[in-house]
């Protein structure tokens, strides 16, 4: 007995190091395919499907592609009903591992296919860089897997010989609810759907669960995987934790129809197979039931997709939120270096929003809110210290572009705090009162440049254009100089008094310096190019 729990620790172990190694190779390999894919997710809930299932089958790992798609959903770069349709593709896109277990871990000498797998991965692992030593990790990882493929085989048929089946249990409902459990409970502890699958359809093949049994168990590994959204949906934004609940919710309909149809899904997978369960072919039929009950339930919730958007939004309703907490910089995006730098994008126009709101109110001192002031200098300063943090903190890989972006994002949360920093010196300087009528309209143009200037460089715009901002900012420039001689002449003739004429020379040049940081961040945003969309807007496309 003892011999036997230590050989099923290590051909588990062996599983889950397996896993871990392609699922990691893959993700690198693959990197600009699988943000392509991604890419064509935001187009609609059908792009949002085939994306999930084809980068669940690539990467191998529904619980890899469920903790992106909430960082992605947190960042903002996906919409609701778009990262619902990524749900429903990576549940389809996991059976792909009970197939790979059918038809290769049964028919094919498990040795003779790892070991060289192993070796030339290792190779390429040790003795390339880049996508072929991620190649090389994901085929070594490959060939890990099978290893324990292999040893839990033997084990389970050795196991099987010994105590027979548990088919005493009966097949009622309450004793698929009983095995449905402890896949639930296998898939946590595991923290892998695709490892519980594996150690269910070896330990049916080799005899120590019936088929029904086995059946049960596989029903609830797709319950157990949601562990792995609930977990990364903990202290994520509103639409992040509806996308794990709607994950929740796709796999309880799963549980609640596919248990009471056991007998009949099973019959239906003999029957696609023509009829022959023996010792490898269960396996096989146990892949192909969990395929049927994944696209049965698509088929059931596919047309319901905007009922559950609507519920969603109803049960997880909108929360305090506190302004100075980061929107979109999630640390699930860090190992993907575009979507992070478009998160990064996305928080730094929330700081430019606050600093240009600063830069508006400073104009119009007469009506200045000095405590609002206060409170948006804060919000700009713990902001732009946590996406700096968030840059630090980005994978770049050494991906083109990237670096630059990130150095950009940078020089533009400084820009900001430059621009808050000197609304709040320019709110304190008292405007002058009665200027002569000629200094009074350069001022009110220099106001108004100014303005334009603003508009130019707003971080809220969907894309800056350096060359607008660089014509916005030249009109200032001019204006301000023009301004300036202005008030040099009546201080000449005394006609201002030199408190006076100090203060407004003093309030133009701070209005200068903010114009002036506002035109080098717009210019540097510019810089941070978003990601191509290939669809329409994800929030609303739910075609």
């Amino acid at each position: 007995m003892f011999e036997s729990i230590v050989a099923f620790a290590g051909g588990v172990a062996l599983f889950l190091l397996g896993m871990r190694l392609m699922t990691d190779g893959l993700k690198f390999a693959a990197g600009p395919a699988l943000r392509g894919l991604l890419a064509r997710a935001t187009g609609s809930r059908w792009r949002a499907f085939g994306s999930g299932l084809l980068v669940t089958a690539l990467v191998q790992s529904s619980g890899a592609v469920m903790f992106a798609t909430i960082g992605f959903v947190n960042a903002g770069l996906l919409g609701l009903p778009q990262a619902i349709g990524l749900v429903f593709g990576a549940n389809v896109g996991t059976t792909l591992t009970a197939w790979i277990v059918a038809l290769v871990g049964f028919n094919v000498d498990l040795q003779a296919l790892a070991m060289p797998a192993v070796a030339l991965g290792v190779a390429l692992w040790l003795g390339r860089r880049g996508q072929s030593a991620s190649f090389g990790q994901a085929l070594a990882g490959f060939g890990v897997f099978f290893l324990g493929l292999d040893a839990l085989k033997d084990l389970f048929v050795d196991v099987g010989d010994g105590i027979g089946e548990l088919g005493h249990l009966g097949d009622g409902l309450p004793q698929r609810l009983l095995f449905a459990a402890i896949g639930v409970v296998l898939t946590v502890l595991m923290q892998s759907s695709s490892a519980a699958l594996a150690v269910t359809l070896t330990a049916a093949a080799g005899g120590v669960l019936p088929l029904g049994a086995a059946a049960a168990v596989v029903i609830g590994t797709n319950l157990g995987t949601t562990s792995i959204g609930v977990f990364a949906s903990f202290r994520a934004t509103i639409a992040a934790r509806r996308t794990a609940i709607a994950h929740v919710v796709f796999n309880l309909v799963l549980v609640a129809v596919a248990l009471p149809l056991l007998p009949w899904l099973l019959a239906g997978s003999v029957r696609l197979l023509g009829g022959l369960v023996g010792a490898a072919p269960i396996a096989t039929v146990l892949a192909v039931l969990h395929t049927i009950a994944n696209l049965l339930t698509v088929a059931l919730l596919w047309p319901l997709n905007r009922a559950l958007v609507a519920a969603l939004e109803r049960w997880v309703g909108r929360r305090e939120v506190d302004p100075a907490a980061p929107v979109y910089l999630d640390r699930h995006v860090l190992g993907t270096a575009h979507l992070a730098v478009e998160a990064l994008r996305r928080e730094l126009v929330r700081v430019g929003q606050f600093a240009h709101r600063m830069a508006r109110t400073s104009l119009s001192s007469e009506t200045a809110d000095a405590e609002r002031l206060q409170q948006d200098h804060d919000l700009v300063e713990r902001l732009g210290e946590a996406a700096i943090a968030f840059a630090g903190g980005v994978e770049s890989g050494r991906e083109h572009g990237i670096d630059e972006a990130l150095t950009s994002a940078v020089r533009v949360v400084q820009y900001f705090r430059a621009m808050a920093e000197r609304a709040i010196d320019m709110a304190r300087i008292v405007p002058i009162a009665g200027a002569p009528a000629g200094l009074d309209a350069q001022l009110l143009a220099l106001r108004q440049a100014a303005d334009r200037a603003l508009e130019a460089a707003d971080p809220s715009a969907e894309r800056s254009e350096p060359a607008a901002i660089e014509a916005a900012t030249a009109e200032f420039e001019a204006a301000y100089q023009r301004c300036k001689g202005e008030l040099l002449r009546v201080g000449s003739r005394a006609e201002l008094s030199p408190a006076a004429l100090v203060r407004a020379l003093d309030r133009a040049s701070a209005l200068r310096r903010i114009v002036d940081q506002a035109g080098k961040a717009g210019r540097f945003m510019a810089r941070i190019a978003p990601p191509p969309r290939t669809g329409g807007r994800g929030e609303s496309n739910l075609d």
